[in-house]
Formats: structure tokens, C-alpha cells, sequence
């Protein structure tokens, strides 16, 4: 069953503070992913891999296309939905994990990774139980978890921001470079969550530069093309 269906997406930046000049970063791109399956984004820097995915999201607004994602048992164009929509969507359907952690500060980290299971109205006991059973695995130490994430090395701060991702279970995952400050030991880590997502029906579209990881996830490649200078 897909869950994402994206057809004759473009996307082109103007640099205002360049004299207008027009950057085109997509042309007619076209995606499908369905249950179970991770679609890895391959190709150059410039090609559009980060592009293709915020606008998947809904961060990025194309100037052309549709991005149809799987809600309540229906394709939603996440182009055309109401900010409101979106933001359901992102609570119950749509994950992501970027490579850079926000949060707000002095929040505990235990509370920043229950935080999208407390969203949805889940039960704090139960979100911190999820959210604890994560940390273990991506080997933070308990003695941490009532302290803010923001003092912590980049490393922790990636698995904590992993954390958080995985924690909601949404059947659409979006990753964007998650094992890029790990060691080897923590990269297994995460490649083994992202297997056992995808095996339990998970949708997942990544950003991988790491060979090994990109090899060990990606059930298909999706090769993007720079299209040039900017006109």
C-alpha cells in the first residue's frame, strides 16, 4: 500500500538578496514509497535531497506538484492542506528526524523524547516508559535524562534527537542524515531501528551519505540530479 506518492514536483529558490536570481533545485521529481519500504535520496550535493524532503513534510512550498501522504486511510496532498492539517498529520502520521536537535530549553530529556506520545494525548507514564526503553537502547545514561539535552555532546544530542523520532511509531518516517555524528557501535543502533520500522510497515524516506548505513537500510535508491547554475 503506498503511503507517499509524489509527482512532477519542482522547486526553485529565489535569492532576493542576490538581485532575484532564480535557483532551481527540483524538476518534475517523482516518488512513491510504500509500507515497509526506505527509500534512500541519492545523489550530488545540490541535487535536492534535503529540498525534496522538507517539502514532503510540508516546510517547503513548490512551485509545482503533488505530495499525497496516507492519513486516516486516506491521500492527503500535503501541498494543498490547511496549516491545521498539517500539524495533525505531523502528530499522528508524519516523523522526522533531522540532524540538528531543537528544543525548548531547561526541558529534561526524558520529556523531550516522550513529547510527540504526549502530544497525541498518551498517558505521561506511558510516554516515559517508551521514551526511557529508547534511551536505553541508544545508550544514554540514566543519570542524564533529567538534565536539558542542550548541554550534551553533538553525539548524544543526535541519539536523543533519534530517540524522539522513533518514539511515536508514525507509519511515514523522514530522516534526514541520522547516524551522521555516531560512532560505529551507535550506528548499528539506529540502523537496527530503522530495520525494525520498516519491517513493522513503516514508510521511510532518508537522507544517507555513509555507504555502509545507506547499503544496510535502503531497500531502493532514489538518484537525484543537480540541474545546474543559477538563472
Amino acid at each position: 500500500m503506498d503511503m507517499i506518492r509524489v509527482a512532477d514536483l519542482s522547486k526553485t529558490f529565489t535569492l532576493h538578496l542576490r538581485g532575484g536570481i532564480a535557483l532551481p533545485v527540483l524538476r518534475d521529481a517523482t516518488l512513491t514509497v510504500a509500507a515497509g519500504e526506505c527509500v534512500v535520496l541519492h545523489g550530488p550535493s545540490g541535487a535536492g535531497k534535503s529540498t525534496l524532503l522538507r517539502s514532503i513534510y510540508g516546510n517547503y512550498r513548490p512551485q509545482q506538484g503533488r505530495i499525497l501522504l496516507r492519513h486516516d486511510g486516506r491521500m492527503v496532498d500535503i501541498m494543498q492542506a490547511a496549516p491545521r492539517q498539517i500539524l495533525d498529520i505531523r502528530r499522528r502520521t508524519l516523523g522526522y528526524v533531522t540532524q540538528f536537535l531543537r528544543v525548548i530549553p531547561r526541558v529534561p530529556t526524558l520529556d523531550v523524547v516522550a513529547e510527540p506520545l504526549l502530544a497525541r494525548g498518551v498517558a505521561q507514564a506511558d510516554a516515559r516508559a517508551r521514551a526511557a526503553a529508547l534511551l536505553h537502547i541508544l545508550h544514554i545514561p540514566e543519570k542524564l535524562w533529567n538534565l536539558p539535552p542542550a548541554t550534551f555532546s553533538g553525539g548524544e544530542q543526535q541519539r536523543i534527537n533519534i530517540a524522539r523520532g522513533f518514539c511515536a511509531d508514525h507509519p511515514i518516517l523522514l530522516l534526514d542524515e541520522p547516524t551522521a555524528s555516531l560512532d560505529g557501535a551507535n550506528r548499528t543502533i539506529v540502523i537496527n531501528l530503522i530495520d525494525d520500522a520498516r519491517r513493522r510497515g513503516t514508510a521511510i524516506v532518508a537522507i544517507v551519505h555513509d555507504d555502509e548505513t545507506r547499503a544496510a537500510i535502503a531497500t531502493r535508491l532514489l538518484q537525484l540530479q543537480a540541474l545546474g547554475a543559477a538563472a
